[in-house]
């Protein structure tokens, strides 16, 4: 799968869609609006995370049509691959990642909504496991492999990976289990691996053309096969990560 090359791309990447003490994209609000600005009327919205589409599609619905946007939902339409090809916008929530994949890959909608971002700069918003599938591959979601996608290779808009929910070591916790930060090692200790951006709960990647800012209120991690993990803070330009595995 080629690396996504085009300048034109608009993402707006969340890596989670409700902080605690606050409701559905409360923490966002601001963003999600700056970033659809008031050309787009209708976003068309993807609930294949979930099992319960006509559930996710109400909250979503209500949640936008606050923000001023109309809401679309592709299980709603004849054609999904239609409603994606017309779409001002296209926003993919959360769940499972692995019942997300295989479901765009089932209504074939991989190829044109990659053909929308990438050639024809329809904005794209992903939360968690929408967020998950804009990378590269899902190598480095958190979700447990429920069903099985064709292949874990997404849809491609940028060549790095996410690990959104990321959650830090507790250096007083008895639980033996892997950390977050471990698994991610493990992941870079294959031969085919990418940069991995771990993004906590509240942070936000905005990736425009070329250029790729950190926004939210916390640091994320970045971690790279055989360094250290580096921290950025907010406003950051993490731009050089859309190069990375070129």
């Amino acid at each position: 799968m080629a690396a996504p090359t085009k300048s034109s791309r608009k993402l707006l990447l969340l890596s989670n869609s409700t902080s605690h003490g606050g409701g559905y994209l409360d923490y966002c609000e601001q963003q999600i609006k700056d970033f659809l600005g008031r050309n787009v009327k209708k976003v068309v919205f993807v609930p294949y995370a979930l099992t319960d589409r006509d559930w996710y599609t109400d909250i979503a619905r209500k949640r936008f049509a606050e923000l001023g946007y109309e809401v679309q939902s592709v299980h709603e339409c004849s054609s999904p691959v239609e409603a994606v090809e017309q779409a001002e916008a296209i926003f993919i929530g959360g769940g499972n990642t692995f019942r997300l994949l295989k479901t765009l890959y089932d209504e074939k909608l991989v190829e044109p909504i990659r053909t929308q971002v990438l050639k024809h700069s329809i904005p794209y918003i992903g939360s968690s496991a929408g967020t998950n599938v804009a990378t590269a591959t899902i190598n480095t979601t958190n979700d447990m492999p429920i069903t099985c996608p064709p292949t874990f290779e997404a849809l491609a808009l940028i060549p790095f990976n996410i690990n959104p929910h990321y959650i830090d070591s507790d250096p007083s916790s008895k639980h033996m289990g892997e950390t977050r930060e471990k698994r991610i090692m493990e992941y870079h200790e294959e031969a085919h691996c990418r940069p991995v951006l771990a993004l906590r709960e509240g942070s936000i990647l905005w990736v425009e053309g070329n250029k790729t800012t950190l926004l939210g209120g916390l640091s994320a991690r970045l971690f790279r096969k055989g360094e250290l993990p580096a921290e950025y803070s907010p406003g950051d330009d993490l731009s050089f990560l859309l190069t990375a595995g070129l």
